[in-house]
């Protein structure tokens, strides 16, 4: 029907909205998955440093070698700790940014619903217009025929 109703401008505010809460959690999700995949990074290195660590200390290793290898894995795993708690506080804004984006989709659902009843209102008073103009204009011609009987 009319593009101009005020609910359109509504309808249209919600998506912007809806569009930039959809944005803010594509971005907090993306954030989170490059904060997991430094932490496998992580795991997976020190991992693969104590496996080689290991095999070459079976041929022998000095006490200072097995310190500095100690303090290293104590290092890698202070980064992995902070990477997990850092994962863990995406994990929490990307939930608490979900409700928000809920809100603005149910809103601009609500909007639309109100819109469709709208048209369908404004549709249901243009055919009953139609109608009547239609039923002027047939009353209209009886009465010519019917002028045109009586002459």
């Amino acid at each position: 029907m009319s593009k101009n109703l005020p609910i359109n401008t509504l309808i249209g505010l919600a998506e912007e909205e809806l569009d930039a809460a959809a944005k803010k959690l594509g971005k907090l999700q993306q954030e989170r998955n490059e904060i997991e995949t430094q932490l496998n990074s992580l795991v997976t290195y020190r991992d693969e440093y104590h496996a080689r660590f290991t095999a070459s200390a079976q041929e022998g290793t000095t006490a200072q070698t097995l310190r500095n290898f100690q303090a290293f894995v104590d290092t890698l795993d202070a980064a992995i700790s902070q990477q997990r708690a850092l994962l863990v506080a995406a994990d929490q804004r990307i939930e608490a940014a979900k409700p928000d984006w809920r809100l603005k989709k149910q809103k601009l659902g609500s909007y639309e619903v109100l819109a469709a009843r709208g048209e369908a209102m404004l549709a249901k008073k243009a055919a009953r217009v139609e109608q009547r103009d239609a039923d002027e204009h047939a009353a209209k011609i009886l009465r010519m025929r019917a002028e045109r009987a009586s002459s």
